[in-house]
């Protein structure tokens, strides 16, 4: 008999935009939610693990689609650590990323599938990897990390740890680059096709790749089911995402009205990433950022939250990502924060549940709690839909189940 697991006396936020229900109980049996009730409603089987909630609130597993989980330092150019330094702090980086409530997480760039294959073998406590592999640029733009003045090249790739950026020039050679990824155990493709803060030779602004090398990673991807997200900022950028096929436009800080539009009309997810602009301002500087890194910082940071209100006036669908690099991981759950000042708490929840879930197309298994769903769960200290600040502290996400497996208990 699979295990059962009761989850009592508790306030359900569910994931769907539903108004969070009091008295409820959710019960689990192996990794499957059976059944969601009124807690008077709910038996404990025979030998069914119960655990008291204590009202606290039961909601979906959290989820961000923007992680850099390899990328342990804030400066692009000096990534330079024996392997099994870097092995470590990528794991502890999976780790705390699941204590923190994030039961799934899309890699942007910077690992592939060996560490996913680590945490499905249980041999590391983390949620679910989708990892990107490495990013595709363009010579010269945002994942070219060489010193303006040098070849030298900071990191290299080392397949199973650590994926550095490939550097690819014409469709042929994208479409190349992306085969290569999958290959290597890409859930989906990652393309830099605009200039970035983090990089030495360009300028948000900057557009990168054609229309027909975006195209050439889109056929790869699709081929094999899966999709594109695009690195993107300004509109010019964007459009060409989007006419090339791109699903996914991260950052878009300096989104406009007409743009938005255009993301909703092709049914693209945005997922805005105001956290790193705020924490990098922060920290940047005593983490080694160069200044005129900062300063690239600091331009997008001045226009985030509009780009995000002009979305949501357009009725953009908008997913969640941190984009957090080096000691600033475990604070990934500021980006609830940021957002919610702007389309309110329970957007900003479904944004980091159900909408990040049908963006990684697993809609059918994650993202909300509802009977036939996989349980991942989790039980936080108060309810973040009257204040989302409590999700900020790991302290406050008191259990968390993966696939019905409880992987953090704290009484």
């Amino acid at each position: 008999m699979a295990d059962t697991t009761v989850l009592a006396n508790c306030t359900l936020i569910d994931g769907t935009g539903r108004d969070p229900q009091p008295g409820m109980a959710v019960l689990v049996e192996g990794e499957t939610i059976v059944r969601v009730a009124k807690a008077d409603a709910i038996t404990a089987p025979n030998g069914a693990a119960v655990i008291d909630c204590q009202s606290r609130t039961v909601m979906p597993g959290l989820t961000d689609a923007h992680v850099h989980l390899g990328i342990v330092g804030t400066d692009m150019a000096t990534q330079r650590e024996p392997a099994g330094v870097l092995a470590l702090r990528i794991a502890k980086a999976i780790e705390e990323t699941l204590d923190a409530g994030f039961t799934t997480v899309r890699d942007a760039g910077g690992i592939d599938g060996g560490w996913s294959h680590a945490v499905r073998s249980g041999l590391l406590r983390g949620p679910r990897i989708l990892p990107s592999g490495s990013m595709l640029s363009q010579t010269g733009g945002h994942g070219d990390w060489r010193p303006r003045f040098s070849d030298d090249e900071p990191q290299k790739t080392v397949p199973g740890l650590f994926a550095y950026p490939e550097i690819c020039d014409g469709a042929d050679d994208v479409r190349r680059a992306a085969r290569e990824q999958l290959r290597r155990g890409a859930t989906q493709i990652k393309v830099m096709a605009s200039g970035g803060a983090m990089s030495p030779a360009d300028e948000l602004e900057h557009s990168q790749f054609t229309v027909e090398e975006l195209r050439a990673a889109v056929y790869e991807a699709r081929a094999q089911g899966t999709y594109v997200l695009a690195h993107v900022y300004a509109p010019p950028a964007i459009r060409n995402a989007l006419e090339a096929g791109v699903e996914s436009i991260e950052h878009g800080n300096f989104l406009d009205e007409e743009t938005a539009a255009a993301i909703e009309s092709a049914g693209a997810t945005y997922v805005p990433t105001l956290a790193t602009y705020e924490l990098i301002d922060k920290f940047g500087k005593s983490g080694g950022v160069p200044e005129t890194n900062l300063r690239k910082i600091r331009q997008a940071k001045e226009r985030g939250e509009e780009a995000v209100r002009i979305a949501h006036e357009a009725d953009v669908t908008i997913g969640s990502g941190s984009d957090l690099l080096g000691p600033m991981q475990p604070l990934k759950t500021r980006e609830f924060v940021l957002k919610a000042g702007i389309i309110g708490n329970m957007a900003a929840i479904v944004s980091a549940t159900a909408t990040n879930a049908r963006l990684f197309r697993l809609d059918d298994r994650i993202g909300t709690v509802v009977e036939g769903k996989q349980a991942d769960l989790i039980v936080v200290d108060g309810n973040p839909v009257d204040d989302i600040t409590i999700l900020e502290s790991a302290d406050n996400v008191k259990l968390v189940m993966k696939e019905g497996r409880v992987e953090k208990r704290l009484d």
